[in-house]
């Protein structure tokens, strides 16, 4: 159980990301407790379609990219590459967008913070020293994780009001939603899981670990953003107007007094750097597998991805409605990925008595056409 820990538990952390924090955060500014449900709802597709990557990875010992590339053909794979690039630069950008909502609060601008965070994380990545970074700023998550979640014990004991269930029409709420989807299943966790999964050594004899690890993942992950919402109530203006940082960092204010903006900030950086540090490990390599450029070629992808990233995040453009909107879509880049994910764990030649069948297959089909049918439906509806 311990040597098998890992690769699920880190994607799930990653997914806990700067972009992340601040939706669930804009989901108690604008709406209270009113899409908690939602929150709730997502837990069950995220266990479901990152279980059968892992369990792809670990049947197969293969990357998901390596898979697609030898049971379609070198052009489907270089199909689903192409978006997956396009999806990688939005990460990178919801990163370095969240690092810089982050050390704006301790008044650090933009055109400063985001250069000295890409030179950071390339200079991780070119050295490879991931492991020495990693353990420290996972610290700062779970601190972080653990102020909301104390801050959403004490909203929750003031007397705030649960709504059990709230939906709208409106254009903000609806927006929301695809945001919240699209935060959940990030193309990249297919990529990383599969290939970390193969790369660790998990075989089918300790699927049953990966399951675990994998559903407590999940739990935990949801969990912190119901907390970051429940903590968030109040500190917007209400429906209709996204907060700004200033004040989503108020919410923390229960636990923390005059310290509240900066334990925030603090929090995003860090979260935004956990999550640049487990993309990197496994985009650059799902899209060179993919295309079948070999492990050589991986830094040069991550180049080619982060550069325009680091351009965009420093365009005037609002932050939190950034991040939101690159969330959004995410939900149609995931439908190619996630499709060939699920023919390829079907297959019984390759999976053997570990292919998707039965109730089992028809869970992950239907949940996968929830989670790309709600994203895109919101989406249009901001279109019309």
């Amino acid at each position: 159980m311990v040597r098998t820990w890992g690769p699920a538990w880190l994607v799930m952390i990653a997914d806990v990301d700067a972009a992340s924090v601040i939706t669930a955060a804009e989901n108690g500014a604008l709406y209270g407790t009113g899409l908690l449900w939602l929150l709730v709802v997502l837990t069950a597709p995220l266990f479901v379609i990152q279980e059968v990557a892992g369990r792809v990875g670990a049947v197969t010992g293969k990357g998901l990219g390596q898979l697609i590339r030898e049971n379609f053909s070198p052009r489907i794979a270089a199909v689903a590459a192409l978006p997956m690039v396009g999806a990688d630069i939005m990460i990178y950008t919801l990163e370095y967008a969240g690092i810089a909502i982050g050390l704006q609060i301790f008044g650090v601008p933009p055109f400063v913070s985001v250069p000295c965070a890409f030179g950071l994380n390339i200079l991780l990545v070119y050295r490879r020293k991931y492991a020495q970074i990693e353990k420290p700023l996972l610290a700062i998550s779970f601190v972080l994780a653990l102020s909301y979640g104390i801050s959403a014990y004490y909203a929750a004991r003031s007397g705030i009001r649960f709504d059990s269930f709230l939906f709208s029409a409106s254009p903000t709420f609806l927006f929301l939603i695809a945001a919240n989807v699209g935060s959940t299943i990030v193309p990249f966790m297919l990529f990383y899981q599969a290939s970390a999964s193969a790369e660790k050594g998990i075989t089918s004899k300790n699927l049953w670990a990966m399951r675990l690890e994998t559903a407590v993942g999940a739990i935990i992950s949801e969990s912190i953003l119901i907390a970051v919402e429940i903590a968030a109530v109040g500190v917007g203006s209400g429906p209709g107007k996204l907060a700004p940082p200033q004040a989503l960092a108020g919410a923390l204010s229960v636990v923390s007094g005059d310290l509240s903006p900066y334990l925030f900030g603090v929090g995003l950086i860090s979260a935004g750097f956990v999550a640049l540090i487990v993309v990197s490990l496994g985009s650059a390599w799902g899209v060179t597998s993919a295309m079948g450029w070999g492990k050589k070629n991986l830094f040069r992808v991550y180049l080619l991805e982060s550069i325009p990233a680091l351009v965009i995040s420093l365009l005037p453009f609002n932050l939190v409605g950034l991040s939101l909107s690159l969330l959004a879509i995410q939900v149609v880049v995931l439908i190619a990925p996630a499709v060939l994910l699920g023919l390829i764990a079907s297959k019984k030649g390759l999976m053997g008595t570990h292919s998707l069948k039965g109730p089992n297959k028809l869970l992950y089909w239907i949940l996968l056409l929830a989670v790309v049918s709600t994203g895109v439906v919101s989406l249009l509806s901001q279109a019309i």
